[in-house]
Order: C-alpha cells, then structure tokens, then sequence
C-alpha cells in the first residue's frame, strides 16, 4: 500500500501521527509518511491504523493506493505486459 499526505489539504489536526504514530509524524504543523513507513503496513495491526487515519482524517488529506503488483498478485489478474511474459 502507498500511503501520502497531501499538504495542500491538510491543516494539520494531528489525527493521523495519533492513530498511526508508526506511520504518521507531525513536522511543521503538517502530518507527513515517515521515511521507509510504508514497510511497516504490511503488519495488520499498523495497517488497519492507516486505515482508520484515513477514514478519520477531518480534512481527508492522506490517500492511499494498493501497489499495482501487489493487486494483480491478489486478484490473479494480469496485464497485456504481463500475459505475454507469463509462462504457457
């Protein structure tokens, strides 16, 4: 999962570096992604944190996208590129 922050909407409530401190810090009245955080979603407990930020985040300023990789290896799906490259 990529996890960001989008400084032009937040306005710096501090919810996400308080639900997800592992992820999450508050550096110059903004909330920012901690340099090499996005490793530790992969725990369930820090990722269901992320999640709640998110959904709880009052200026709804942090977004989050599944890897496209990782999507495609869940689902079994597989893109022109990569059909013509898998196996037969």
């Amino acid at each position: 999962m990529e996890v960001s922050v989008d400084r032009a909407l937040c306005y710096g409530s501090a919810e996400c570096a308080h639900r997800a401190p592992d992820v999450f810090a508050f550096e110059d009245g903004y909330g920012v992604v901690r340099p090499g955080a996005v490793r530790a979603v992969g725990n369930p407990r820090i990722r269901e944190a992320v999640l709640e930020a998110a959904e709880k985040c009052p200026s709804q300023a942090i977004a989050l996208r599944e890897q496209a990789i990782a999507s495609r290896e869940q689902t079994g799906a597989l893109g022109e590129r990569d059909a013509a490259r898998a196996p037969e």
